[in-house]
């Protein structure tokens, strides 16, 4: 793999790491990138460079701790993230737009469109599953499934950074993962509303 290549490569796993990682942790992928970037272990791409800047790293730390928060509180991380429905996902786009240029092109518009719907995955699958957890009334099961995250967004930026091959692979993966689930849970969710249509009405 020659030069060209390989800066390629770098350049799909990053627009792919920011719209994945929206989806699941927006706040701690922007933090981590901005800081990385601001301390000189990252090279950002131009329509990337502003999450260096001390206002943007400021301000997704705050989010980050608030997030950070509310995710380990069930109820709290359901309303949370139904309220990120409409931050996440265009917030993924921008970013995936981002990684591909700092111009408003074709290749810009294009990353932004499967960016964002790599995002709406992502979110919808991590939204459905902290439903489906709160059913139980313990939170342990909730704090395991917050953690994991955290810990799947960390390890991606890693292996996106160093491994981009990998990364784009494993996230192709978890795609296909996230698109089932999305749609088990969808059909879960009508026979669970049928069944209580059916039920018969007490009487006045």
């Amino acid at each position: 793999m020659d030069a060209n290549d390989w800066l390629l490569l770098q350049a799909i796993a990053l627009g792919s790491l920011v719209a994945w990682a929206s989806g699941l942790r927006l706040y701690l992928v922007v933090f981590v990138l901005g800081l990385a970037a601001r301390l000189g272990y990252l090279t950002l791409p131009e329509g990337l460079a502003i999450l260096s800047h001390s206002y943007v790293i400021a301000a997704a730390g705050i989010l980050l701790v608030v997030e950070f928060l509310a995710d380990k509180v069930p109820g709290v991380d359901s309303a949370w993230d139904a309220m990120h429905t409409f931050i996440r996902i265009p917030a993924g786009a921008l970013l995936a737009a981002g990684a591909a240029g700092d111009e408003f092109t074709a290749i810009t518009v294009a990353a932004g469109l499967l960016g964002g719907t790599i995002t709406a995955g992502t979110h919808l699958a991590k939204a459905g599953g902290r439903a489906a957890i709160n059913t139980s009334p313990e939170p342990l099961s909730n704090w395991i499934a917050s953690f994991t995250e955290d810990a799947m967004v960390l390890g991606g930026i890693w292996v996106a950074l160093n491994h981009p091959a990998i990364f784009i692979a494993s996230l192709v993966v978890f795609l296909a993962f996230a698109a089932w689930f999305v749609i088990a849970f969808a059909r879960f969710v009508r026979r669970r509303l049928a069944r209580g249509d059916a039920q018969p009405q007490p009487a006045p």
